[in-house]
This record gives structure tokens, sequence and C-alpha cells, in this order.
């Protein structure tokens, strides 16, 4: 199966149903195919198809749907550009990908001219959601009267599709370079292993660039054909208003638009009864946040999953085991192979922790112009090392320890900093936290902590130090923690600890990557 395939099957499930609603637009299944087909004709018309290299740069807008597939169907290679990177990230990564052709959504167009000079040469610009610009011509003009019809193209499921890029926690995003067999199984699983529902209202917070919200969540609503409602920047308020007023009944969501949700002043159970499913993960949820989240609303289905851009979705974990199984992110998806593996590639038995690895047709098929990187992450024998540190329990659970490039190492001791964190997030006043850590001229290392408190509530640096100590051995204790407004975020809201590292280690060696 091939991702065009995807939206095949949801125009025959439900042809004149809406597909996609974004703002006042919308478009219908059977309009979005023959919008798909026209892009990939004027594609190949125009030199742009098999083979090369076409970039996007969007917010979530109707218009990412028949670009997606339309270059899908061309059997072109589509590149997600963020469009929350900043612009050396976005230096960056136009500088590596030798883009040919970029559809950019016109009110991002000034952001994209910021970094023209690494585009390369000869770089074609096509502006859509907005009137011409200079010379640069709007999608309509370069669709002309390219045909409707499904396109003649011989395509491969091996045959590479998508370069997306990594989310820059720990530096700058890496290229990554996958097939269509490696996405469409994204969508096989969720719909098989998830609790989505054919009728489901979705509702895409998380943007279209990032694995979770394009290659996990919205192809599989347009493979099981529901409607998908576009959000093009997150708004926990308007998250509220859509669900009330647009009968969003699933959604992905990360632990901080959950958090930033259930904390808004608008909130109240009634408003967002139409919510029946939350699909989360992204980031680690801490004990005390699933119990609010169940307490607040519990007749919600949350199911909880773990994945990376360089393998796709790797876990679930049912509904039924939110709390005995709280600390795990799932189980292994039925069709994959994940292991914990230690440093000679053997695969550990259960309980010992290693590095989480994954093989099979999920994996990527490397970093794009990086045989480097790619060869350190991939082993000979096809292993994928994700770079996350967990064991597995006797009932195959998977269980994160930590990211390995986020290990604290202080007097030879390893910490990880969710171990600390879990212990910060049982204070009532906090909502959200980053561990990290700090340099020591005796230690290396000491663990040190940023807290932003919830809404009304108080409480001191000095009084969640001493209640951590409380809860974790006396050497993993922050030994500064410091009240702040907000966290640096990624583009899809992971907290960005390189940012807030970075000023505690300047002028010194570090761990950051």
């Amino acid at each position: 199966m091939l991702i065009g395939d995807l939206l095949t099957e949801g125009v025959a499930r439900n042809p004149d149903k809406v597909a996609i609603v974004a703002g006042d637009q919308e478009i219908s299944y059977k309009e979005l195919d023959r919008a798909s087909n026209r892009v990939a004709n004027a594609l190949t018309a125009q030199g742009y198809g098999k083979g090369h290299i076409v970039a996007i740069l969007s917010t979530n807008q109707l218009d990412y749907g028949s670009i997606f597939f339309g270059v899908a169907r061309s059997g072109g290679i589509l590149a997600h550009l963020p469009a929350r990177f900043s612009d050396d990230e976005l230096s960056h990564v136009v500088a590596k990908s030798d883009i040919e052709l970029i559809f950019v959504h016109a009110p991002l167009l000034e952001n994209l001219n910021r970094v023209s000079d690494d585009l390369p040469a000869g770089t074609k610009t096509v502006i859509f959601g907005g009137n011409r610009q200079g010379d640069v011509e709007t999608l309509e003009n370069f669709l002309g009267d390219a045909s409707t019809d499904v396109p003649s193209v011989e395509i491969a499921d091996t045959d590479p599709f998508a370069i997306t890029f990594t989310g820059g926690t720990t530096g700058f995003p890496k290229c990554v370079m996958v097939n269509h067999a490696s996405r469409v199984i994204c969508a096989v699983r969720a719909q098989r292993e998830y609790r989505v529902e054919h009728g489901d209202v979705l509702c895409c917070s998380t943007p279209l660039f990032h694995i979770a919200g394009l290659f996990v969540w919205f192809i599989t609503g347009i493979k099981m054909g529901n409607i998908c409602h576009m959000m093009p920047a997150w708004n926990a308020g308007e998250f509220i208003k859509w669900v009330e007023n647009k009968g969003i009944s699933s959604a992905f969501l990360v632990p901080t638009q959950i958090n930033s949700v259930l904390s808004h002043e608008n909130f109240t159970a009634e408003r967002v009864r139409n919510l029946r499913y939350v699909n989360y993960g992204g980031s680690p949820t801490s004990t005390a946040q699933l119990h609010r989240m169940l307490e607040v609303l519990p007749d919600v289905v949350w199911e909880d999953q773990y994945g990376q851009s360089e393998a796709g979705n790797m876990t679930i974990r049912p509904p039924e085991f939110i709390l005995s199984k709280s600390k795990s992110v799932g189980r292994p998806f039925q069709d994959i192979e994940l292991a914990a593996l230690d440093a000679d590639g053997n695969i550990l038995p259960a309980g010992e922790p290693g590095e989480v690895s994954t093989r099979g047709v999920n994996v990527m098929m490397g970093y794009y112009k990086d045989a480097e990187k790619t060869a350190e992450t991939i082993t000979e024998d096809g292993w994928l090392k994700t770079g996350d540190v967990g064991y597995f329990d006797e009932d195959g659970f998977l269980f994160l320890v930590d990211r390995s490039k986020e290990m604290i190492i202080s007097g030879g001791e390893n910490i990880f900093p969710t171990e600390i964190e879990g212990a910060l997030y049982q204070h009532e006043a906090v909502n959200e936290c980053a561990v990290f850590g700090i340099p020591d001229d005796h230690w290396g290392e000491l663990p040190a902590a940023h807290v932003v408190l919830e809404a009304g509530k108080n409480a001191d640096e000095q009084e969640l130090i001493d209640f951590c100590a409380e809860k974790v051995a006396r050497f993993k204790r922050p030994r500064m923690i410091k009240i702040v407004e907000s966290l640096p975020k990624t583009a899809v809201g992971k907290i960005q600890k390189t940012a807030i590292k970075e000023k505690y280690w300047q002028g010194k060696e570090s761990s950051i990557v």
C-alpha cells in the first residue's frame, strides 16, 4: 500500500463526506481526491515528479492535504518544513535538503525569504492561501489546466516519500528520510489498535509537519473516512470551543496541551462533553497528571503511545492500564520488533534497562545526506537505536528510564531527570517542570529544575527542593529550582531542555549535543 492509497480508501468509504475543515473552508473526500491528482499531474508535467524533492512550509491549512497526497501520487519526496522553526533551524534544514520547489503558505513567505540564500540555486517557490507576491506564483497558477485524473506513475512502497525533521530538543534537527511503507504502517496500526472510531470528528491540533500530527493522526482519519478539523496553531481556549461547537470527539494531544486545557480559565467538563477519546504522547506523563485527567474527565478514553520520527509509532498503552501501568509507555504494536539492547547489541531480559531499539518496515531509510549519523543510529543487522533508555517488564510493557542524552552524571552516579520530574509533579502547585544538569566543579553535574506554577497557586523554590528531597534519594534532589513563567518548547509542544541548559553551560564542557 502507498500513501496515496490511504486517500483512495477514504474516498471509497465516504466520497461526498467532508474530509478536511480549516476555518471557514472545507473540502470533501471526492474533491480532495481530484485536487490531489491535479497537484500530482502538475508536478510531473513541470519536472518535479518522481524522485524530486518538494517542500511545504505551512501551518495546518486546507491545502496541506492536497499537496501532501499530490506529492505522494507523483512519486515525489515531500520535505515537511516546520513552520515554527527559528531562522537558524530553517536555514540548517533547507541547506541540506536539495529542495527543488517549495509550497509556502503566504503568511510564511517572509520566513522563507530570510533564509533564501541557503536554498539550492534555482529553487522554485509557489504560494497558497494568498495573492501573488512579486515573481512568486500562486498555487492555482502553478496547477494551471492540470488533469484531475489519476496520474500514471509507477511507485513502489519502498520508494522514498518524505523528509521529516526531528524535534530539535537536543540540538539542530536531523533530516529523516522515510519511504511509503514506513508511514502507511503508522495509519494501519492506528486504525487497528487505537480506539478511534468510524464517524469520529478529529481535531488535528498538532502540526502536520510532525510525525504524530501527520503520519499517525491525520492520515489515519483520512483512511477511515472521518472529518479532520485543522487547528493552525495550538490554543487551549479554541480547542475547548471546538469540542463544544464543532463536535470534536477524538484528538491527539501532547501532555503539555492536556495540561493547558485542564488549567484553562474557560474549561468545564460540560463544555468538552463531546470529547470521547484522547490519544496522547510525545513526552512523559506523571502519575499525578494521570489522576487529574481521570478525575476531571472520567468518561474520556485516554490512550498513551510512544514513537519518534525515525521509527513511527511503536507502542500503545490501552486505557485499562492507565493507572496499573502508569509509568509505562505501553506494549509494542502487534507487528513491531522492539527490544532493550546492551552495548554489544544483545537483547536484554525483562527488568534490565538498555537502549530501546526497533527494526522492521517502520524504520527510516536513514538521515538524508548524513551517512555517518545513519551508521551510528542503525546497526548492521537493522536495529534502529532510539537514544532512549528503558526496560520491559514481565508483561511486555516498556518503561522508559530517560533519554540517554539527558541523563545527569553526578559524581559517577546516573540520575534520570524523569524521576525527579515525577516527584515535582506530585506537588499541587506544579504545572510544568524541566529537570536538567548544571555544571559543578566537584561533582561534574548537579540536578536542577525550572518550574511553572499552576495559576492561582503558590510555592517557593526552597519548598519545592524540600518536597523533592522527601521523594527521591538525597543525591538526586535538585540543588537549584527556579520558578519561571514559561518553559521553551519545540514546535510540537515538547519542553526544550537544551535551550534552558545552554545559559548554565556557557564556557563549560557540557553534554549538550
